[in-house]
């Protein structure tokens, strides 16, 4: 019989759902490249070539999921939620062309995110020290969204 609070089943699950997470927020963020909507908002100077996010996020959820393994026991189920608010803030923004509730979105992603830095900390450096770029760049991503909030 399973536990959901056994140790394989609680790793596996977050490997899985940041699996998961990603394939999900990339269906919305696909076309970004391409898309009419996103190509013709004034975007700031330091928004990077749509290429650089497809090489960015695999990396950052590579890391993710090393530092969600390292410290698991402490950060489960608020890793879990965070991962919905990611998936989220991708969909509000591009599918649906909200950004000003994505901003929102993605403020309440970077609070809930230092938190689990400060879990991870408690648990594992290195799984702290990993999840860092995550953090980083969705703080750049805030500002880039704002300035697309502002300027449109």
């Amino acid at each position: 019989m399973f536990s959901f609070s056994s140790c394989r089943v609680r790793r596996l699950t977050l490997i899985s759902s940041v699996i998961l997470a990603a394939f999900i927020g990339s269906m919305a963020s696909a076309t970004a490249g391409t898309d009419a909507w996103y190509l013709t908002l004034n975007k700031s100077q330091l928004n990077p070539p749509s290429y650089i996010f497809g090489l960015v996020w695999p990396i950052l959820y590579i890391l993710m999921i090393v530092s969600a393994f390292l410290t698991y026991r402490k950060v489960f189920s608020v890793f879990l939620i965070q991962l919905i608010f990611n998936v989220a803030w991708s969909w509000l923004f591009f599918r649906f062309q909200m950004p000003l509730v994505a901003l929102f979105d993605i403020y309440i992603l970077i609070i809930i995110n230092i938190y689990l830095l400060y879990l991870m900390y408690k648990e594992s450096k290195i799984g702290f020290l990993l999840f860092i770029p995550y953090v980083l760049w969705i703080s750049f991503a805030s500002y880039l969204n704002l300035f697309i909030v502002i300027n449109n």
